[in-house]
């Protein structure tokens, strides 16, 4: 009878992926603070209605290094950190668009194809460190200022969100 129910299990959970879609409560809970929670258009879950990460787990994402400048920092800094577009990969993202919440309540809107198109990161590292609050951190919406010169202006200034807490896909 267990192994029938275990099959049956599997059996569901294989339908459901084949289809597009997934059961809820897909990812691990996190075993450290709560450091981003995502929500609105997702697929993949592990608290009610959010995918909620530590560091831990997002350190776990497929991830990116860039070395670069950008109006917040003073001379070249290396930022690491997951890929936006794996962690909309992570929540089965479904939407056009990002409301990315900072810890003070700043909200900046993000097109979802911005992190599709460009290689951004979800900064949580600089120069090798985890990333304070007072340093923007700990996690900083990083656009890819060294791959694409063209991105270096006011539009993705304003996208670049430091101290992120949240993401909801709409």
């Amino acid at each position: 009878m267990m192994m029938k129910r275990t099959f049956l299990a599997a059996a569901v959970a294989f339908a459901l992926s084949a289809a597009g879609l997934s059961p809820g409560l897909a990812l691990d809970a996190p075993n450290g603070k709560v450091v981003l929670t995502v929500t609105g258009g997702i697929t993949q879950t592990n608290a009610p209605s959010a995918a909620v990460f530590d560091m831990d787990m997002l350190e776990a994402i497929p991830s990116r290094q860039g070395t670069m400048e950008t109006p917040w920092t003073e001379g070249k800094v290396t930022f690491e950190g997951p890929l936006g577009s794996a962690l909309l990969d992570a929540v089965g993202a479904k939407g056009t668009k990002l409301r990315v919440t900072a810890i003070n309540d700043y909200v900046s809107e993000i097109p979802v194809e911005d992190f599709r198109k460009h290689a951004v990161i979800l900064a949580t590292r600089k120069d090798g460190k985890p990333m304070s609050v007072r340093e923007k951190g700990p996690l900083f919406v990083i656009y890819p200022f060294d791959l694409d010169p063209t991105l270096y202006n006011e539009v993705y200034f304003g996208r670049s969100v430091w101290q992120v807490k949240a993401i909801n896909v709409e």
